[in-house]
């Protein structure tokens, strides 16, 4: 048996980290977060947070926080480069039965609420994770020369995971070929926007954007990468985009935009190894065609808190949490592959073809993905 008097380390304080924390902490785990960065600065823009995440954060007591610095989606649009509408699926069904909305918000605001809930004296700055060693536990080496002495580790340390690298001696990151930029910019823009979450295809290339507050708009700017050959800027690369979508980007102070490579793990079926386990992008890092990144991570975080809120061991809660959860990280992870290469689509016929399926697609397909997605009744637990 564990001994849940000694804290469990939990290696990141991202998201999924901070979730992770905070569900254990309701469960009466003690827990403590060791973050590399000398201070909680996230990595990334805005981020839209879906339902299931949603039902995560109001049973864990910060859902009114996040949505009040946040803004409500209503619907999401698909369009061509011009912004005439493709597809438009409401959320409100989603609004109505589960009684919260999706959210998208700035990822330092919500950041900043997780770690708030959760204390930052259970939070240990600049303690970049270097080294593992098993001996009666785990024996953890930081890049500044000190140790920590913990029974039990949960990696929520991304896709590049430290964790799961020396632990578990798996993971295959896949690269896309897709190049992305993200930004966030002052813009009030057309009263239809301000609800909607919004992703413009082209060929080869996509733009989507969300506000995140009254006065902001989180937007990210996705091409192939042969497209950036020869091509200096991105108003460039997306001239024959809507002139509001050149606008957005043109109002981004160019210092404040980030530039990845999309990427993302190829499924793998080992998430613990003896009392360490791997959870969000360490375990199932997916590229963002879905929206479902960083929810899955709080999904990941919901179930190990109801699961040792049962007082099992350490070594059944992530046995039971891996059978639980690998069947729909997978899923989101293969879907958001397979959208991502239909999105981007560069023949012109086939982009013809895509995008007038699209129109006659029936939205209650849509539908039937979202409730799979939105859905958290995990029966075992």
């Amino acid at each position: 048996m564990n001994s849940l008097a000694d804290p469990i380390a939990i290696i990141g304080a991202g998201i999924g980290g901070l979730t992770t924390a905070l569900a254990l902490q309701k469960a009466g785990v003690k827990v403590v977060v060791f973050e590399g960065a000398p201070e909680i600065k996230p990595v990334g823009a805005g981020i839209a947070m879906a339902s299931n995440a949603m039902q995560v954060f109001d049973r864990l007591g910060v859902r009114n926080a996040i949505e009040n610095a946040g803004h409500r989606i209503t619907k999401m649009v698909i369009t061509d480069h011009r912004l005439r509408t493709l597809s438009s699926t409401s959320l409100e069904k989603f609004e109505r039965k589960y009684g919260l909305y999706n959210v998208a918000i700035h990822r330092a605001d919500l950041q900043r609420i997780l770690a708030e809930s959760l204390g930052f004296e259970h939070i240990h700055l600049s303690k970049r994770l270097r080294h593992i060693e098993e001996r009666n536990g785990y024996d953890l080496t930081f890049e500044d020369g000190t140790h920590w002495q913990c029974n039990s580790l949960i990696g929520a340390d991304g896709i590049r995971s430290t964790v799961r690298n020396q632990l578990f001696q798996s993971g295959k990151i896949r690269d896309t070929g897709q190049r992305c930029w993200r930004g966030v910019s002052v813009y009030s823009g057309n009263a239809a926007f301000t609800h909607h979450a919004y992703e413009a295809w082209g060929k080869g290339k996509r733009f989507g954007f969300v506000k995140v507050d009254d006065r902001r708009v989180y937007w990210y700017a996705v091409v192939n990468q042969e497209l950036q050959d020869g091509v200096k800027t991105l108003s460039e690369l997306f001239g024959d985009f809507h002139p509001e979508i050149l606008e957005m980007i043109e109002m981004t102070p160019t210092e404040d935009v980030i530039f990845n490579d999309l990427i993302d793990l190829k499924p793998f079926h080992r998430w613990h190894h003896g009392r360490a386990c791997i959870i969000g992008d360490a375990a199932h890092a997916s590229t963002p065609n879905l929206g479902q990144g960083a929810c899955q991570a709080v999904e990941d975080a919901f179930v190990l808190g109801q699961l040792f809120a049962k007082n099992l061991t350490v070594e059944e809660v992530f046995n039971r949490y891996e059978k639980l959860r690998k069947n729909k990280a997978h899923l989101v992870v293969n879907s958001s592959w397979k959208i991502g290469v239909i999105a981007h689509y560069k023949n012109e016929i086939a982009c013809s073809v895509r995008n007038n399926l699209l129109k006659i697609l029936p939205s209650v397909l849509q539908e039937r993905q979202l409730e799979r997605l939105f859905d958290i009744n995990y029966p075992i637990l």
